[in-house]
């Protein structure tokens, strides 16, 4: 499932099991296409992991907790754990393999 989310929002979900996060912004042509990646990847990880998108621009607070540097940055948490972090736009199978590995 795809949540577009804020930074209040993503605080209930971080804890929830294998939670995926993109952080984007809206005017990155890479996170666009990113945008249609998550989609594919989404359908085949199912109900298994949360995919949240949380804009870089607007959730300061979040993107500093994480030292995210640039975008888009992917970061997969689990149980509220970072266990995994991409930075780049990344195809499919990489990011499959990485919530695969680290949820495995």
């Amino acid at each position: 499932m795809i949540k577009d989310v804020s930074s209040a929002e993503f605080n209930e979900i971080r804890g929830n099991g294998v939670v995926l996060v993109d952080f984007y912004s809206k005017t990155c042509g890479p996170c666009k296409m990113l945008a249609f990646i998550l989609a594919d990847v989404d359908k085949e990880v199912g109900d298994d992991v949360t995919i949240a998108k949380l804009d870089f621009d607007e959730n300061a607070d979040v993107v500093e907790e994480f030292g995210v540097k640039g975008y888009p940055t992917l970061v997969l948490l689990r149980d509220g754990a970072e266990v995994a972090r991409s930075a780049g736009l990344r195809q499919k199978p990489e990011i499959v393999n990485m919530i695969k590995e680290a949820t495995a």
